[in-house]
């Protein structure tokens, strides 16, 4: 049985930039509506809300990229390509092919 591969930097990192961008697009709607109605304490709700939901609709469209098996054997690329040049990738041939 074959060892299991430690994460790369990259995928650990993943979910910290995914909260990055939501902390920076909540920034943006607490600091507008601060700006336009001078009201922390509705800037903080504001901040919370758009914080929440942008998280979630982030979480939600990476949960949809995730590439299946062909997907991921087309990323792959054929080894067997006739260049020789293993990521060189196959034309779709479409399902069940």
């Amino acid at each position: 049985m074959t060892e299991p591969v430690p994460p790369t930097r990259k995928e650990i990192l993943k979910p910290v930039e995914l909260i990055v961008i939501s902390v920076v697009l909540a920034l943006f709607v607490g600091l507008t509506v601060l700006l336009s109605t001078r009201q922390p304490l509705l800037a903080a709700v504001f901040f919370g809300i758009a914080f929440i939901v942008s998280l979630v609709v982030i979480a939600m469209f990476t949960l949809t990229f995730k590439p299946n098996a062909a997907e991921q054997e087309e990323l792959a690329g054929d080894p067997d390509a006739p260049d020789g040049e293993p990521g060189t990738p196959r034309p779709y041939l479409g399902p069940g092919h």
